[in-house]
């Protein structure tokens, strides 16, 4: 017998990533339809700035020309939840923005009151994720695990 393991005719990665950009989607769905965040939690949500159909304005784009973080919590309006992404207002140095994100463009998405983290390389993307330059609201970045495996973990448990 072979030790190697046989090519998947069936995309495994892709089904289990989409999976993963519906929490996201059904989250941001929740919030939406009540107006405003449960408890304490909120939200910070990374993603490819130049990912087909991510609309930032030209300054952000200039500044995060890869990859940017946002975060959903105290000031932000018009979120809108479609089924392939989302729209909302945020504020940039007392400057407003609309800022409209596809799922398949998110690459990262972390409520850390209750520690619960999801992580995906965007849509298209076949390489390693890039360093990116970090807003100054970014959370420490958790360093992805480098064994190889196709085996994806989702921690549950809430911290007391």
């Amino acid at each position: 017998m072979s030790d190697e393991t046989p090519d998947s005719l069936i995309p495994y990665d892709e089904i289990v990533q989409e999976a993963l950009r519906a929490v996201v989607g059904r989250v941001l769905g929740e919030v939406e339809a009540t107006g405003r965040l449960p408890g304490d939690h909120h939200f910070y949500i990374t993603f490819k700035t130049g990912a087909a159909g991510v609309e930032i304005p030209r300054h952000l784009a200039e500044r995060f020309p890869d990859e940017m973080t946002i975060v959903i919590q105290n000031r932000f309006w018009d979120l809108k939840v479609r089924d392939d992404g989302f729209e909302v207002g945020l504020s940039f140095n007392q400057a407003p923005a609309r800022l409209a994100i596809p799922f398949a463009a998110i690459t990262g998405f972390v409520d850390p009151a209750v520690n619960f983290q999801l992580q995906f390389q965007a849509q298209g993307d076949e390489g390693a994720l890039d360093d990116h330059e970090r807003a100054e609201n970014d959370p420490p970045a958790a360093e992805p695990i480098e064994d190889g495996s196709n085996v994806v973990s989702v921690d549950f448990s809430r911290k007391k």
